[in-house]
């Protein structure tokens, strides 16, 4: 594999995850006409993938086995762990000189881990978490955040840049995840900012349009504020990213947060806020799930999730 050369005639590629957001990312990448064989533990997920040509395979190990450069984007540490380390696992079949990426959101330590592991086979890793949800999934428009060698970050930057349009190499192994902490630490405080205020908005009796319309362009304006609101007052909480998967990177953040001794009260709020969305029965919906839990505790009555 001319890996320096990156392109459908001399590269096979391998993608593992096919779910909201892992499928769009894929067809980038199979339209674009690489040969690719792809896995996902509910095949019906991989439906719209098959019909656009890629190759289904029953394990990560198979898939190991035929790809040049493989992509895993699946839920939590415990699925990235079981698709790399596992009997049917990727480094159970990988090839010598592959080079593997996982676009997972994870604990850094586990990124490292892989990275080690792959190198006493021969091949190579990189860890580039993603930013931009089911929206910069299907538009190609994801923020990249990379970690590992930086050789082989430049080798595979012609199959990110199908990806994403923010792609920026952070540095060695783990980095990625570490960047991708930073980013999620933001979130959550833009998220609780964008709910409290449509709340507000609503019990104060204002026009939710012409708010949006003065607060959307100052200093309050964010990808959070342009892209989630919306859907809130539509009452569309389906997921572009997963409340119980949000979940999950807070949780990373404040283990490594403790490991470092700091103090982030902020990110440990959210956290049981979020906590309290899941336990209300919303940890499959969207991230924007939290005004319902919200609303709640206020007892407002203003927002319903709407079939």
């Amino acid at each position: 594999m001319a890996t320096e050369n990156i392109n459908p005639l001399n590269t096979t590629i391998g993608w593992i995850g096919t779910g909201v957001m892992g499928a769009s990312m894929c067809l980038h990448i199979v339209k674009r006409g690489y040969k690719t064989f792809v896995f996902n533990r509910t095949r019906e997920k991989a439906r719209g993938l098959l019909e656009a040509g890629a190759i289904w395979v029953g394990s990560p190990k198979e898939v190991a086995e035929r790809a040049d450069i493989i992509f895993t984007m699946v839920g939590f540490p415990s699925d990235v762990e079981e698709v790399y380390f596992g009997e049917k696992g990727i480094l159970k079949g990988v090839k010598p000189s592959a080079i593997l990426i996982d676009m997972t959101t994870t604990k850094p330590s586990l990124a490292i881990e892989i990275y080690n592991a792959a190198k006493s086979k021969g091949a190579s890793f990189i860890d580039a978490p993603v930013s931009g949800g089911d929206v910069g999934a299907k538009n190609a428009t994801l923020s990249i955040m990379v970690g590992g060698d930086k050789d082989v970050v430049e080798r595979v930057m012609p199959l990110l840049e199908l990806l994403g349009k923010k792609i920026v190499y952070q540095g060695r192994a783990g980095s990625g995840q570490h960047t991708k902490m930073c980013n999620q630490i933001v979130v959550t405080g833009n998220m609780i900012g964008m709910c409290e205020s449509l709340l507000y908005a609503y019990k104060s009796g204002l026009n939710i349009e012409t708010v949006l319309s003065s607060i959307s362009e100052g200093a309050a304006s964010s990808w959070l504020l342009n892209n989630l609101t919306p859907r809130i007052v539509k009452g569309d909480f389906n997921p572009g990213f997963f409340v119980e998967h949000f979940i999950k990177d807070m949780e990373i953040a404040l283990e490594e947060a403790s490991r470092m001794n700091l103090c982030l009260p902020g990110l440990a709020l959210v956290h049981q806020l979020y906590l309290a969305t899941k336990a209300q029965g919303y940890g499959r919906l969207g991230t924007q799930a939290l005004i319902l839990a919200l609303d709640s505790i206020s007892k407002a009555g203003v927002f319903s999730k709407r079939d």
